[in-house]
Formats: C-alpha cells, sequence, structure tokens
C-alpha cells in the first residue's frame, strides 16, 4: 500500500511533462520513503534502481563498482564480469537508456562514491555527455545524509544549473498516518493513535508495521520492547549507517535535545566544550538529516526574526522515545523478560510525552492554520517562541505562537493531559500574554490545543479564542 504525497507525485508529474531530461535531487530521513516515492512515481515506465552499499573497513571503489556492476547485469541481462571504472559503468547504463520514458534511481549515493574522491566528476561528466541526451530520461540521485549531498551536489559548482529540481521528503501528515489504520475498525481510538504516533512519528516504515488487530500498547510492545522488533536496534542502526565512527559524537548531542529545546551556548555548556565549527557542524548535519529542528524567535514588535536567537529542538518521536525508554532496558530486552505494564507505568512518561505531543502539532501545523482560518499570505512568522528575561522585560516561553499581517498573535498552549485540561490552564495562559513583549495595537488570541479532553469550566469561561481538539484530526 502506498499512501499520500500526493502533493510530491503531483511536482515529479509536472517534472516528467519537459521536452528535456531531469535531474532530480531527493533527500530525507532514513525510512522516510525516499526509494518508495520514486517507485511509485515510475510504476508505469522502464525504472532501474541502482543502490550503493554501506561502506565499512574494508569497503573500496572496487567493491562499490562491483555492486554497481551486479545490479547493472541483473537489470539488463549482460554477460560482461567486471568494469574497473565509473566512467565505463556510467557509459554502459547511458547506452541502454538512451530512448524512451526511462528513469534511474541512484540510491543512498553517498556510499556508492564513498570510495572514488572523482566519482562525482564522473557522474556530472556522464550526464553532460551521456544520460542528457535522451530527453525523455529522468535520474533521481537519493540519500538519507542529507548533509552529504547539500555540500557535494547542492552547493557544488560541478552540478551548478544541472539539478532540475531538489525535494526534501518531510513525514507524513497526520490525516495520511490514518489511512494505516482505516481497516482497524475503530479498534484505535483518537488517543491510541496518539500513543503509536508519539513514537513512529509520520514514518512510513514505522506505520506499516502497526497491526491493526493488535491493541495500541500491544503493537509499541512488539515495535520496541521485544527482542527483534523493529524499532529495538533501529537508533544503531541509522545512525551507524549516516554517521559512521562519529555516530557517538552526534548521539551525545541528541541525547542533550531529549528534556527539551536547548540553545547552542546551552548544547556546548552542557557538553563541556567550547563553542567551535565542529559542534555547529555537528548540528548542521542533524538539522539536515531530519533529526532536530532549528527553531528561531523574533520581536514582535518589529516582525523580524532574530538571526542570533534559537534554540536546538529534537523533532524526532522515535528518538526522544529510544533515548528515554529503550536503550537503557536493551539486556532486559535482549533477554526477552521486559513487558511493557502500561505506557503510563514508564517514569517521567506524562512530561516525555508532553514533548512528542509539541512534535506532532508543529511537523503538522497546518491544521491549526484551517482551523483558525488562515491563509499563507496572512502569516507573517510561526514558531515555538521565547523571549529572555532583560531589566524591562520578562522572560516568556510560548509553544507556538503565530503573528499575523493584521497584527494579531495567536498564542498557542499545546497541553498534553492523561485526564481533562482544568481551569488552572487560564491562568497559566493569560501570565504568559501578560509577560510577552508585544506592541499596544497588538491583538491577543490565547488557542489551546488538547488532545485528552476539557474541562466544561474551561470552555465555560469563554477565555480562548479556539480550542481545537488534536483527536478530531486523528479520527478524520
Amino acid at each position: 500500500m502506498f499512501v499520500g504525497r500526493e502533493q510530491e507525485l503531483d511536482e515529479l508529474d509536472s517534472q516528467s511533462r519537459k521536452n528535456i531530461a531531469s535531474l532530480i535531487v531527493i533527500k530525507g530521513r532514513r525510512r522516510i520513503g525516499k526509494s518508495r516515492l520514486i517507485e511509485e512515481f515510475a510504476k508505469n515506465v522502464l525504472f532501474y534502481q541502482f543502490a550503493g552499499v554501506v561502506p565499512n573497513d574494508k569497503t573500496t571503489k572496487q567493491s562499490q563498482i562491483n555492486e554497481f556492476t551486479s545490479q547493472l547485469k541483473s537489470h539488463f541481462k549482460l554477460s560482461k564480469n567486471i568494469y574497473e571504472d565509473w566512467n565505463a559503468v556510467f557509459i554502459e547504463l547511458a547506452k541502454r537508456t538512451n530512448k524512451g520514458r526511462v528513469v534511474i534511481l541512484l540510491d543512498e549515493i553517498s556510499w556508492m562514491g564513498s570510495e572514488d574522491p572523482d566519482f562525482l566528476g564522473k557522474l556530472k561528466n556522464s550526464w553532460d555527455l551521456h544520460f542528457k541526451k535522451n530527453s525523455k530520461l529522468i535520474l533521481f540521485i537519493c540519500g538519507s545524509a542529507s548533509a552529504w549531498i547539500e555540500k557535494n551536489i547542492l552547493s557544488s559548482t560541478a552540478f551548478m544549473g544541472r539539478i532540475s529540481y531538489t525535494l526534501t521528503l518531510e513525514e507524513l501528515s497526520l490525516a495520511d498516518c490514518c489511512k494505516f489504520w482505516k481497516n482497524a475498525n475503530n479498534q484505535f481510538t483518537p488517543y491510541d493513535k496518539f500513543k503509536l504516533l508519539s513514537i513512529t512519528g509520520g514514518i512510513p516504515r514505522y506505520l506499516e508495521e502497526i497491526q491493526s488487530h493488535l491493541p495500541a500498547e500491544k503493537n509499541i510492545q512488539n515495535l520496541c520492547f521485544k527482542r527483534g522488533g523493529l524499532l529495538t536496534h533501529e537508533f544503531k542502526d541509522i545512525f551507524s549507517d549516516l554517521f559512521g565512527r562519529r555516530s557517538e559524537k552526534y548521539k551525545s548531542i541528541v541525547k542533550l535535545l531529549v528534556q527539551g529545546s536547548l540553545g547552542y551556548g546551552e548544547i556546548c555548556e552542557k557538553l563541556k566544550v567550547g563553542k567551535s565549527g565542529l559542534i555547529s557542524e555537528y548540528l548542521n548535519d542533524l538539522l539536515m538529516s531530519g533529526f532536530v529542528s532549528r527553531d528561531h524567535t523574533w520581536n514582535p514588535k518589529t516582525g523580524v526574526t532574530s538571526p542570533l536567537l534559537f534554540k536546538y529542538r529534537l523533532r524526532d518521536n522515535y528518538l526522544r522515545f529510544y533515548l528515554k525508554y529503550i536503550e537503557n532496558r536493551l539486556p532486559e530486552i535482549e533477554r526477552n523478560i521486559f513487558q511493557l505494564k502500561s505506557l503510563s507505568s514508564l517514569q517521567g512518561w506524562a512530561s516525555m510525552m508532553a514533548l512528542q505531543f509539541e512534535n506532532l502539532v508543529l511537523n503538522n501545523r497546518e491544521f491549526i492554520h484551517r482551523k483558525l482560518r488562515l491563509s499563507a499570505d496572512e502569516i507573517v512568522l510561526e514558531n515555538p517562541f521565547f523571549q529572555h528575561p532583560q531589566s524591562r522585560q520578562q522572560g516568556c516561553q510560548i509553544d507556538y505562537m503565530i503573528q499575523t499581517r493584521t497584527n494579531v498573535l495567536y498564542i498557542c498552549e499545546v497541553k498534553f493531559s492523561r485526564h481533562e485540561i482544568k481551569k488552572e490552564i487560564i491562568k497559566e495562559v493569560r501570565n504568559k500574554i501578560e509577560r510577552l513583549s508585544a506592541s499596544k495595537g497588538m491583538s491577543f488570541c490565547p488557542i489551546l490545543v488538547h488532545v485528552n479532553g476539557v474541562s466544561d469550566s474551561v470552555i465555560d469561561e469563554g477565555y480562548f479564542t479556539e480550542i481545537i481538539d488534536f483527536g478530531e484530526v486523528l479520527n478524520s
């Protein structure tokens, strides 16, 4: 079953309607469905997929070429056994795809060219001299090492003017996530779906593993706390594949963000290292890989984002859940003796779920726009917001704030609770608004986003401009 990605497929279809060959780059987090999207797009044309081998201490340039050759032979029933150079491989492939509608995928390209510094130069020359002569050909360059692709392809002068389109694949929308459970016969309540999404996020590969005939927490037990479960060792696999020998350094940064967002200086301080280009590089790699988000704050009076004021947020729900609850239980899981009593029995579960809930809301903020009837051109700025305390202003932190062209500030309180939200929430939000430093002519619209119900006393008070039930989206 292929789910969602209508907008992405439409864009790729428009690229295919041109009268020239297209070189397209697709990047995104591991398991996000990059290869599957291309397969779906190419299901009615000639499609040839090639994948690099995960590099290790014994990987050589020739071993990567040999693997490519093996795949080439399989596609075209070739008899030749060995190619000694990437030029020869690419020329052979171009010769076999020089006519008609053809889609070629070079998957995990950073692995493919890992042992040959001239790999990309040879690919570029082959594109110029051979591949693009077929006006109906589309060549996809795909990979999870987004930082490598950005540095070596998208920002490279060698490929300047040659890339027709670049697509960064994000998590599936909530509506598309729910399509995985359309045959669940209402077994999953909106709250059950939230619990599953708090671990899987909108990652298609993880959602495919959910068995709709089993209760939500049994699915979580099987995926996360059972020997051989998909998500038991997924963290190690994706980090080792992406970051190699430096994976522990990246992991040390991610672990800091498990408890909440941090500024750059705070990260360096907690790591006990000076502010350096190396830490910035690691953070940028995590950003490009889709695991971390950098949320800039701004001055509501001027509507200008502050380039130096931002916090890093762990936006990937699986990573947080793994580091918080799976990693320290691996010995028990390997012995198959750990049994999940309930999610709520996990230490710190409520506070952790609050962070997961914020991620789901921020990664799907369009549903808030729709509820508030806000179009994209009305929004000046939107993000999690923070305001540092100064001599003339108090500190302030808002889960999500939207500033519009009509000088309206939507103050969104994203609240997870195991029980109905009580009237105390009004005082919390009112205090935040009182601390917020904004122009006198601005209007404030308090918004409450919840997942497990609100008490009648909150509704009767009439304080909130809008109360948005996240469960409605999960029940759609």
